[in-house]
């Protein structure tokens, strides 16, 4: 299949800018409601040949960058009922094969959490591509993926008296990216 990409958008090794990216994660709490929230520390590349296919993507996110709105859960998320931050300060994704879509690519990996490596999925897309003011060239790409966070050894929950539970095992992550190609 071929891939339809956005005009301008040339082979090279693209590099994540956090203050322009954003990596969220959305859950559901309480089984009535949904809390999103956001880690601020990314870095990463994505890397396009010639003809503008995806070769790889790779990714590392500082957990205890974690952002819910709330400074007592993203502390709760930091501790050892969750991320661990102080043992696994880091989360990764390195891609290990690309298919091209229609309007982008189907890109699995390996994501590294908590410990644990397990094989994921994205979907991802190309946004577009402009030079910005200082003359860069960027590229926007989003992604997403599900994942159950019970496969990463995060397994902290509380019972609710009217049954469920206090957060949902499924974990919808979407990342909207903006890269910069480098020299």
């Amino acid at each position: 299949m071929t891939t339809t990409l956005p005009a301008g958008l040339v082979a090279g090794t693209y590099t994540v800018d956090p203050s322009h990216s954003e990596v969220g994660f959305t859950a559901r709490h309480a089984m009535v409601t949904k809390v999103r929230g956001s880690f601020s520390d990314v870095s990463g590349t994505v890397v396009l040949d010639e003809d503008a296919s995806l070769i790889s993507v790779t990714a590392e996110i500082a957990v205890a960058s974690v952002d819910t709105r709330s400074a007592d859960r993203d502390g709760h998320l930091r501790s050892a009922d969750f991320f661990d931050v102080e043992q696994f300060p880091t989360m990764t994704f390195r891609s290990t094969s690309v298919a091209p879509t229609g309007d982008g690519w189907t890109v699995d990996g390996e994501l590294s959490l908590h410990g644990v490596t397990k094989p994921v999925t994205m979907d991802v897309t190309a946004e577009g591509v402009a030079t910005d003011p200082f003359g860069n060239s960027r590229a926007g790409f989003s992604a997403e993926t599900e994942i159950n966070r019970k496969d990463f050894g995060l397994t902290w929950n509380a019972a609710l008296e009217t049954g469920g539970v206090l957060v949902s095992e499924k974990i919808k992550i979407a990342l909207d990216i903006s890269a910069i190609k480098q020299a």
